[in-house]
């Protein structure tokens, strides 16, 4: 299934950057542009940039770049088509697609058709409960009698299935959705065949005579569904669950996150309760930003989902001291991600769900206000009441408290929460201090255990300890006015004997290479002038692009990708057009549109102060004329270098013992003095000191 080009360019005319991103990350604002903590890695200082003139995003810290489809498709995981469906929902762009047929399904990105079968499946429980007689008398009674009204039941999706063996499985059989598929989704089993007595593989239900909640991702698409039973049939669990899929892991999402992002984004704070109607009761008396982490301990995945709308986390669980044992678990987790949590605590006998119904939204939120704890003084007071005056257990719940301030990265918070607990357990806040800072020394001088590391840390270790396995000599090769100078000056000497390092940089980094670097840097700084201004006028019918090209002759350049681009603006330029930068923020080949990404984005702005006193800072679109000649004449004299030390390395080689060697010197010579005369004269335009070779 297709869309045309025509609708894909009306939904990336209408996606804008920031309220896409924004979905997903609570963005601030900073400058003319807009910042915040990476959603594709864990850190704890922003370095994400979106820039909404250019609708791009860019990562200073893990490198992701792209437009608003390429963030769709990174951060739920799917296809091109799939992202431009869920931006052309979002903008409200209709979608003509010819139906599918079953194999067309079948054929589908797999990702694409879990989606898709989930919805239906939504649809059809939903359809069940609102209609069905069975759905309304069991499914529907049980949503009212918990006070739910058609709106809420709408924004959630509720549904009811049958208690037939295969209502669901026959439905979407009927639709053309394969069995198979129902159970990669998690909505059907299967009973294997026998042979011998000539008995089909059998496919069931998975969720049968239960009311019905859905589970949907960030972006609101269902991927899994949890199903209460209303009978007392002790043989039966009270909830069951989808299993994990390719789009469902229950530790990176939460239920209600959907509904409840943006409100958690304009509070700056997530409730967090335990279960699904907690958070569709809360969301009903108009508490938005709630959702449930349904039944289990915080996971790490999603602590970082909550860190993309807020830093502020506040438990709301059951009074009761199972409520309490599980409102700590997994909270340390929470500190050493900078978070700040707190707790609060219900009357016994109370969860979310009917104490709200008991007290009205109201009622709720002043409990709320009155009872909210920090994680720390919450956990001090539970943890001393439990020690009594027994020494032993005041010494364990001393140290308990410690280890879990110790978690908190922030040396000032972890001060301020030392001396509470001092004053809490009447002690010496220096003592608190000592065995926080001997924990912490242990934690540093233990050597890591590799085999217990997530690959995702064993991949960062790896890149951090990688130029300590450079060579020495590496330290030197770019000193801080090289690059300062854009790589413009040239070493004052050849590198005796230099070998190639074993080193291999990343794909389009500068190689390790002194002339191979001193040139990456000209190509790439030539083909940013290219990309940004090559469409400007430097005089009446003459545009940069043109000038550059003619500069440069049928030079090809050393980096593939460069050489790519080059090319592309020769074609172009030979067709009487010049490319765009967004021709090329939205090429199809990724590899090029990352590249443009990554020359259009500056980690670093002026303050709005120089503005403010009038301290003028010339842009390069000011000095474009001077610019442009300075990085030709740079280019040639790093192309020429590079071709230098090429013939050099031919010449150390030849004996010169035969005629056919001694014209191979001569004709190695007639071109040294050619590119030694092109580094030359184009220095002396410079200023630049040129070396011996």
């Amino acid at each position: 299934m297709r869309i045309s080009n025509e609708i894909a360019d009306r939904i990336k005319q209408a996606a804008d950057i920031v309220e896409v991103v924004g979905d997903f990350v609570s963005l601030k604002k900073r400058g003319s542009n807009y910042t915040a903590c990476c959603p594709f890695h864990n850190e704890k200082s922003p370095s994400f940039n979106v820039n909404p003139v250019r609708q791009i995003y860019k990562c200073f810290g893990c490198g992701a770049a792209g437009d608003s489809i390429k963030f769709v498709m990174d951060i739920e995981g799917v296809s091109y088509g799939e992202a431009l469906r869920h931006l052309a929902q979002k903008y409200n762009i209709e979608v003509e697609e010819e139906q599918q047929t079953p194999e067309e399904v079948l054929r589908q990105n797999e990702r694409d058709s879990l989606y898709i079968v989930l919805n239906f499946a939504q649809k059809y429980y939903q359809n069940l409960l609102m209609e069905h007689e069975e759905g309304q008398g069991i499914g529907l009674s049980y949503f009212r009698n918990r006070g739910f009204n058609d709106p809420t039941i709408k924004s959630f999706g509720l549904g009811y299935s049958l208690t037939d063996w295969d209502g669901l499985t026959k439905e979407a059989a009927k639709k053309g959705y394969n069995p198979e598929l129902l159970e990669k989704a998690g909505l059907a089993l299967h009973k294997e065949g026998d042979a011998q007595a000539n008995r089909t593989t059998r496919y069931y239900d998975r969720f049968r005579g239960r009311v019905i909640f859905p589970i949907h991702n960030v972006s609101g698409k269902v991927i899994a569904f949890g199903a209460r039973i209303l009978t007392a049939d002790k043989n039966q669990p009270k909830y069951i669950n989808s299993p994990e899929t390719d789009v469902y892991h229950k530790s990176k999402i939460l239920y209600g996150i959907y509904q409840a992002k943006n409100a958690i984004r304009q509070e700056d704070v997530c409730y967090l309760v335990e279960g699904y109607t907690d958070v569709i009761s809360l969301h009903q008396a108009g508490i938005h930003n709630v959702a449930a982490s349904s039944g289990t301990s915080l996971t790490e995945g999603q602590i970082k989902l909550i860190a993309r709308f807020t830093q502020n986390i506040t438990i709301l669980y059951d009074g009761d001291a199972a409520g309490i044992k599980a409102a700590l678990r997994g909270l340390d987790m929470v500190l050493e991600e900078g978070m700040n949590v707190s707790l609060v605590t219900l009357p016994d006998g109370e969860d979310p769900d009917s104490y709200v119904y008991k007290v009205g939204a109201e009622g709720f939120k002043a409990h709320v206000k009155q009872a909210t704890k920090d994680f720390i003084t919450f956990k001090t007071e539970m943890l001393l009441k439990e020690a009594g005056d027994n020494p032993f257990k005041r010494a364990e719940a001393i140290n308990d408290i410690v280890t879990s301030i110790t978690k908190i990265p922030d040396p000032i918070k972890r001060q301020i929460f030392y001396k509470r607990t001092a004053d809490l357990m009447k002690m010496d806040e220096q003592t608190l201090i000592s065995e926080g800072n001997k924990y912490l020394r242990q934690q540093r001088e233990k050597p890591a255990d590799r085999t217990t590391q997530r690959p995702q840390e064993r991949t960062q270790q790896k890149f951090q300890e990688r130029p300590k396995e450079r060579p020495q000599e590496l330290d030197n090769f770019f000193p801080e006015n090289f690059i300062e100078e854009e790589f413009g000056i040239l070493v004052e000497d050849v590198v005796p004997n230099h070998q190639p390092n074993t080193f291999v940089a990343p794909k389009n980094e500068p190689p390790v290479d002194l002339f191979k670097a001193r040139l990456y840097f000209q190509e790439q700084a030539f083909i940013k002038l290219l990309i940004l201004h090559g469409q400007t006028e430097l005089e009446a019918g003459i545009s940069l692009c043109r000038y550059l090209l003619h500069e440069i002759g049928e030079i090809s350049f050393e980096n593939q990708l460069f050489d790519l681009i080059l090319n592309i603006f020769r074609q172009r330029f030979n067709m009487g057009e010049v490319p765009s930068t967004d021709y090329f923020l939205s090429h199809i080949d990724p590899d090029i549109q990352r590249i443009t990404i990554d020359l259009c984005t500056n980690r670093h702005h002026l303050s709005e102060n120089w503005i403010k006193h009038e301290i003028i800072v010339p842009t390069d679109e000011d000095l474009l004329h001077e610019l442009a000649f300075k990085k030709i004449l740079r280019l040639k004299m790093a192309y020429s270098a590079d071709k230098i030390k090429d013939l050099l390395n031919q010449m150390g080689k030849i004996t010169g013992n035969s005629d056919e060697e001694f014209a191979q010197i001569i004709e190695i010579q007639k071109q040294y003095k050619f590119y030694k005369n092109i580094n030359d004269l184009a220095a002396k335009e410079l200023g630049t000191v040129v070396p011996g070779y």
